[in-house]
């Protein structure tokens, strides 16, 4: 198998780098798509990423066009890429069928899926936290430091969408610095729900007094933890944030059920009166 040049090797400097890279073998179509698969696997492709055009993705493997052909066919295949009339070859959307359509809806019709969902993610973060303090590269903390840098600027203007932007950015960015395929991929399908709503509304977190504070601070908590290498407060802090997370999110249900109490009342000695 043609091994993959990955971006924290110190050996390869950042001009030296090739995503498609030549195939240095027997130029099969099986090497190409090993290849591409590796880049999606390690996240490195992600969903609605265009490949290079057919006459640049077979010069740069090295392959003539009708294996480049067989080899994009495959992966079309295997529901990996997918191509539009026009357009060209794009990365097939392989994370959102990590929950299937019905579950989906399953899911967001019970109030017990909230708690279970958090309760999920505090370990899966403590534990991916704890992975990207021990194997970031240099070329992760490159990466965090941008979007940490990008949400303290968000958080300043009051820009709450770009804020809302970066939280999940850094997550998943986390994710990829722990440098475990399945980690991340499960990552990426958590976000996915949440950033759709499935869960909770994230406007709820962000909108109890004092939170938008409280969260930019736990997030600087476990970058700072990454950056220092250390595992064990990197653990510590991403799950502080989500038993924040969790602990706001019972609060905002709680004072919503509140506030349609009192407006059912109001309403009824409105009309008895």
């Amino acid at each position: 198998m043609p091994r993959l040049r990955r971006m924290g090797d110190p050996s390869v400097t950042e001009d030296q780098i090739d995503l498609y890279a030549r195939i240095s073998h027997s130029r099969t179509a099986d090497e190409v798509v090993q290849q591409i698969e590796l880049l999606i696997l390690e996240g490195i492709l992600r969903d609605g990423d265009r490949l290079p055009g057919e006459r640049e993705l077979s010069k740069r493997f090295d392959v003539s066009r009708p294996i480049l052909r067989e080899a994009l066919k495959e992966l079309e295949t295997r529901g990996l890429v997918e191509s539009r009339h026009g357009g060209g070859t794009f990365v097939a959307d392989v994370v959102g069928e990590v929950f299937s359509k019905p579950l989906i809806e399953l899911i967001g019709r019970h109030h017990k899926a909230t708690q279970d969902y958090l309760e999920y993610r505090r370990e899966l973060e403590g534990l991916t936290a704890e992975l990207a303090a021990a194997r970031a590269t240099d070329f992760d903390r490159d990466i965090l430091t941008r979007i940490i840098e990008r949400m303290r600027t968000a958080h300043r203007d009051g820009n709450f969408n770009d804020e809302l932007a970066s939280d999940v950015e850094l997550h998943q960015a986390i994710g990829e610095s722990a440098h475990n395929v399945i980690l991340m991929h499960t990552l990426r399908a958590c976000y996915r729900l949440l950033t759709q709503g499935i869960f909770f509304h994230r406007n709820s977190v962000f909108d109890a007094p004092g939170a938008r504070d409280r969260l930019l601070a736990q997030h600087e908590a476990i970058y700072d933890a990454i950056m220092a290498g250390d595992p064990k407060a990197a653990k510590a802090a991403a799950q502080s944030h989500i038993d924040f997370v969790a602990a706001s999110t019972r609060e905002a249900e709680r004072t919503g059920e509140w506030a349609r109490i009192a407006r059912l009342r109001l309403q009824q000695r409105d009309q008895a009166s």
